[in-house]
């Protein structure tokens, strides 16, 4: 079990004369998951409506949450609602207070791994009658979202942005944000830390995604193991690490990577790729090009037809249900009985074939010692 949100330092408890014990401490809202594996943010336009349905099918029966991504949430997608993560990007596509208020947790896309300090592109060949509407914007244009939010220009714009989101949804809603792992993300994540925010989501530059910048996609971002150790520990420092969940996002390849990114000072995890090979994606890093043979990253109805929802969910529940199990079997060959008692314990990781300095930042020993 694990919960995403900020938690109080101390409890409050009082004995009442019945001999009933009473919690005065007042709780902000959390995400409550049955596993630490999320699913993250790919929006409707980037890939298929299909796809869509069948992750957050998958998010339901596995018991945890998957984002909607910056293109708004169709309506094929209401049943699910109480399991999706609505996001607002830089574009606000698709952004109105139906929309917030459907959502189980708002995240604010700040930057994206794998393209850090740009904006995003879906071209107008995607945008089909369902994603005009979703996304509010005329069939056929460019969707276009700009590299910064023309509303945040530092840390206090950011959090009056937090705190409007959670004014509009009477503050029941733990609201999310999504930063790019670069070399400052530990000063990055402090600032948003001392926010109304409830979780910072660290986006490493392994992360997939079919519209990033061959540059910006080699040699801008850095390694989420990195990014996360660098956070936690400065989060640490600063004795707010319990005001803020940490989310590792970008490179999550296995249950190992889930066990190495909560060891190092994670909450838990989205997973994006993974997701995506679950449901036949061969990663041939063709997704711009709208023609996907598998009907994953298309909006041609020819092809969308070839995913079967019901199959594709199937299989993703699979794959996070394994990997939980995975997971289970490495805290217990660790000593370790809850993801809280693994959360940040480098003391369980040993470093391999890693330089002195890289080994400084995971502050993690090498193998032997």
């Amino acid at each position: 079990m694990t919960h995403l949100g900020k938690k109080p330092a101390r409890l409050d408890l009082r004995r009442r004369e019945s001999g009933d014990v009473e919690l005065r401490t007042r709780l902000t809202p959390n995400l409550r998951l049955d596993t630490p594996i999320m699913i993250g943010h790919m929006s409707y336009g980037a890939i298929s409506l299909n796809a869509q349905v069948a992750m957050a099918r998958a998010a339901k029966e596995a018991g945890t949450f998957m984002g909607t991504g910056e293109g708004g949430l169709h309506s094929a997608l209401y049943p699910y609602q109480d399991r999706m993560i609505v996001q607002v990007a830089s574009g606000r596509f698709g952004v109105n207070i139906d929309y917030l208020e459907r959502g189980a947790a708002i995240e604010i896309k700040i930057g994206q791994g794998a393209k850090p300090g740009i904006g995003g592109h879906l071209p107008g060949e995607k945008v089909c009658e369902g994603i005009s509407c979703t996304r509010m914007i005329p069939e056929g244009s460019d969707a276009i979202s700009p590299a910064p939010h023309h509303d945040i220009y530092s840390i206090e714009d950011l959090a009056q942005l937090v705190r409007g989101l959670k004014e509009a949804t009477e503050w029941k809603k733990p609201v999310f944000v999504k930063i790019a792992a670069v070399h400052n993300a530990a000063a990055i994540a402090a600032g948003v830390a001392r926010s109304p925010a409830d979780a910072v989501v660290i986006d490493g530059f392994r992360g997939g995604t079919g519209a990033a910048p061959k540059v910006f996609r080699d040699h801008v971002g850095i390694p989420v193991e990195a990014a996360v150790a660098s956070v936690d520990q400065k989060l640490r420092d600063q004795g707010i690490r319990n005001d803020i969940s940490v989310i590792a996002s970008g490179g999550i390849r296995g249950s190992a990577d889930v066990a190495k990114a909560i060891a190092l000072g994670a909450d838990a995890v989205y997973i994006g790729t993974a997701a995506l090979v679950a449901m036949g994606c061969r990663v041939c890093g063709n997704c711009y090009r709208g023609l996907c043979p598998w009907g994953i990253a298309t909006q041609r109805p020819d092809l969308v037809a070839r995913l079967n929802p019901d199959e594709a969910s199937g299989h993703v529940a699979n794959l996070i249900h394994a990997w939980t199990l995975e997971l289970s079997e490495l805290l217990g060959a660790a000593g370790i009985n809850s993801i809280e008692s693994m959360r940040g314990n480098r003391d369980r990781l040993r470093g391999y074939m890693l330089d002195e300095g890289l080994l400084k930042v995971l502050d993690v020993r090498t193998v032997g010692a």
